[in-house]
């Protein structure tokens, strides 16, 4: 029997993708760490930057992170959920299966 698939930390839908994030900021670095299992079970994208949680410093360094891992622009990528905590939601504007598929690259085919 197949192993059962691991749940993705994203859906795609009619405007692009809806990304679940744990966000780590001074973390050091900007990655992507891979996914997650989130505090109340679903799969997050844990992503760290090296930005500190003021005045919006990591959620712009977030931002900015998927825009060029993902090769969208910025104004593409809006927080809808979660703006100061560390558990986000994100509104990925554009061709959806496109992202999703970029998205499964970057993170070792997920």
């Amino acid at each position: 029997m197949p192993p059962e698939p691991r749940p993705l930390p994203w859906t795609i839908d009619g405007e692009g993708l809806r990304l679940s994030v744990r966000l780590t900021p001074r973390g050091g670095r900007d990655a992507l760490d891979g996914v997650g299992t989130g505090a109340d079970g679903p799969a997050v994208l844990q992503v760290r930057v090296a930005a500190p949680p003021v005045e919006g410093a990591a959620n712009a360094a977030l931002i900015a992170l998927l825009a060029k891992t993902l090769r969208t622009r910025r104004s593409d990528i809006v927080v809808l959920s979660g703006e100061t905590a560390r558990l986000k939601v994100l509104r990925l504007a554009g061709d959806g299966p496109a992202l999703a598929e970029r998205l499964a690259a970057v993170l070792g085919g997920v």
